[in-house]
């Protein structure tokens, strides 16, 4: 079924409610449209005039922040114990979690501010640092500020372009994919030239 026909069929039944509801469906990462052609096809509909451009984009913001709340606050009282009982299946174990928490310490607050532009990234920010105890207090200025980035973005760029919307967004969705994969490509070559560097030293 095609996925902007289901999004507009929920938006016809449940109006600003699918923002409200299904936004934050997409951060627990229920099998929902995704939010990027949410917001996307909300800021359309607000351009037709079939949804008030302002309580629109109101509603999509409160179910982002809504979305990054919940999953944050599952992640910081239920993440750990988890971890603990039942992470070694999965090779996730406490120690692998504190190593981890450190490498977020060193560079993880601005990665919050991009992290929700990233593909199948966004759907476990909030479990994430819910889970290595980041203070809610950077989670408010840094996560909260990433998602209100990524709201302002995708609607706008529905509301922006118009009829042009669908064209548009496929350009976007394709080229961010190519952004976040080489710079993922780079990160990771920065991180081989810094261990080869460790191991060359050590001889």
């Amino acid at each position: 079924m095609n996925l902007i026909y289901v999004v507009e069929q929920l938006f016809q039944q449940y109006g600003y409610f699918v923002l409200l509801l299904g936004i934050p469906l997409d951060f627990i990462a229920l099998p929902i449209p995704p939010g990027n052609s949410t917001l996307t096809y909300t800021g359309y509909l607000a351009y037709k005039g079939v949804l008030q451009p302002l309580p629109a984009f109101l509603a999509a913001l409160a179910g982002a922040l809504l979305g990054v709340t919940i999953t944050y606050w599952i992640g910081y009282k239920l993440g750990m114990p988890l971890i603990e009982r039942y992470g070694g299946w999965m090779s996730i174990t406490p120690s692998l979690v504190q190593k981890t928490r450190r490498y977020y310490d060193k560079y993880g607050d601005k990665l919050l501010l991009a992290g929700f532009f990233i593909p199948g990234v966004r759907q476990f920010i909030g479990y994430f640092v819910g889970i290595i105890r980041v203070p809610y207090r950077t989670v408010l200025i840094y996560a909260y500020a990433g998602c209100c980035l990524w709201v302002v973005a995708f609607f706008a760029l529905g509301y922006g372009f118009g009829e042009q919307w669908q064209q548009v967004f496929i350009l976007v969705e394709r080229y961010l994919k190519l952004l976040f994969i080489g710079l993922g490509c780079l990160v990771a070559s920065l991180i081989l030239r810094k261990w080869v560097m460790r191991l060359v030293k050590q001889r």
